[in-house]
């Protein structure tokens, strides 16, 4: 149960970025780019055939038959959107929202957490005692969870690991720091540094140079925590002797490191993913515009310098 990207917790870490500094700056690359996807999907589908529409339809239906949907179950994001516009600290708003949203389910869903506590699920006006209730949210929070909708595959898409589901990625990421720490140790890392700097000429090149070591990283290291570790030791130097915010940094780490981790089939994520859905890396490649489209919309913006600022000094 986690509202945030490991990933991007990582790289607002690794670049010392406050974690909403990053999300909001995040999005001056990111909204643009997702409606630009939307339009190149909007386009291919309208030569699509009906299924796709019957598969929403369907899963429309499991998530309506299943939870109580309603204008209330937006109420924890938008009061945590709030929070983050007015940038309270971000461990407040994590956790509020956390708290807030278990709130929402015990008022709005006591048979979910029914279901989740013992495997009973309620019908008509029958009531979860409170003991079933409480229960069935500290495993919402710390444990995996499990809701029958009718559809196996939405099934699969709603269900959560919670907490513990996090431990293997905090074991990656402390395995990432390591070995960052090693390259910086043995100066492996100051030599990269070297040789990149003798190709920054300007902004565009620094952040095309983030851009390119991201995806290179990506591809040699073959997991996306690691590129983002090493991506961010490479560069916060250069960032800070050139005179950049280290939100620049976390944004463009985000925008190459993160994203096209899922493009590589020997990556950690591009094998998760060929996995889970049963899809070669390279056969759904092709319709990863956003994936594919985010780091040349990175240094885009770079080129107009929209909204990059330097450091006051």
């Amino acid at each position: 149960m986690s509202p945030l990207s490991d990933t991007t917790i990582l790289a607002s870490s690794a670049t010392g970025t406050d974690l909403f500094v990053h999300i909001r700056y995040m999005m001056f690359t990111t909204v643009p780019t997702i409606l630009i996807t939307i339009v190149i999907f909007f386009i291919a589908g309208l030569g699509s055939g009906s299924g796709a529409e019957v598969q929403v339809a369907e899963y429309t239906e499991g998530l309506s038959r299943t939870f109580n949907i309603s204008l209330w179950t937006l109420l924890v994001p938008l009061l945590t959107g709030v929070m983050i516009a007015r940038r309270v600290p971000s461990l407040i708003v994590l956790f509020a929202s956390s708290i807030l949203a278990g709130i929402v389910a015990l008022i709005l869903q006591p048979h979910i957490l029914s279901e989740i506590a013992g495997g009973e699920v309620l019908y008509g006006d029958s009531a979860p005692s409170s003991n079933t209730l409480i229960r069935g949210l500290a495993i919402t929070y710390y444990g995996s969870t499990a809701v029958d909708t009718g559809n196996a595959s939405l099934n699969e898409l709603i269900s959560t690991s919670g907490m513990a589901g996090m431990l293997n990625t905090v074991w990656l990421i402390l395995c990432a720091m390591c070995f960052g720490a090693s390259m910086v140790a043995s100066r492996m890392i100051e030599s990269i540094t070297g040789v990149i700097l003798r190709w920054v000429r300007s902004r565009v090149s620094l952040v095309s140079s983030t851009v390119g070591t991201g995806i290179f990283l990506n591809i040699t290291t073959g997991d996306q925590f690691i590129s983002i570790v090493l991506n961010a030791d490479i560069f916060k130097d250069v960032y800070r002797q050139e005179g950049y915010e280290s939100r620049l940094l976390s944004r463009t780490t985000e925008d190459a490191a993160t994203v096209t981790s899922v493009l590589i089939p020997w990556n950690t994520c591009g094998m998760t993913q060929s996995t889970v859905l049963g899809v070669p890396t390279l056969t759904y490649l092709p319709y990863c515009f956003f994936n594919l489209l985010s780091p040349l919309m990175s240094i885009f913006v770079a080129a107009i310098g929209w909204r990059i600022k330097r450091i006051q000094n």
